[in-house]
């Protein structure tokens, strides 16, 4: 079983950053190199809204993705021997404000990594929110 931790929420102005983390664990890490069998993913969501994709990176860490709207603001990055994928926010925007959910998915292949329905475990979620 794979707990997922979420947190580095909160308040923030527009134009501001944040960076997120979400902290890995369970029996299922008995192996150090465990975690890095994982694909994972960033999603949000807003009051009303479905959940969408926001982020998702690679068991290696080698190959990243971004929804367009996060494109060149948000960076997704892992470490490996922390059990730990981060996501750094940057120029944040009103429109960001969202709970945020992280998602791992067992081997899970590039092509499939904007499906939330191919993750295996989810986070609570953190809440993000940007004020004009």
């Amino acid at each position: 079983q794979v707990q997922l931790v979420e947190s580095g929420g909160g308040l923030v102005q527009a134009g501001g950053s944040l960076r997120l983390s979400c902290a890995a664990s369970g029996r299922t890490f008995s192996s150090g190199r465990t975690f890095s069998y994982y694909a994972m993913g960033w999603f949000r969501q807003s009051p009303g809204k479905e959940r969408e994709f926001v982020a998702g990176i690679s068991l290696s860490g080698g190959r990243t993705y971004y929804a367009d709207s996060v494109k060149g603001r948000f960076t997704i990055s892992r470490d490996n021997a922390k059990n730990t994928v981060y996501l750094q926010m940057n120029s944040l925007k009103p429109e960001d404000t969202a709970v945020y959910y992280c998602a791992a998915d067992l081997y899970g292949r590039d092509w499939l990594l904007r499906d939330q329905r191919e993750y295996d475990y989810w986070g609570q979620g953190t809440q993000v929110t940007v004020s004009s």
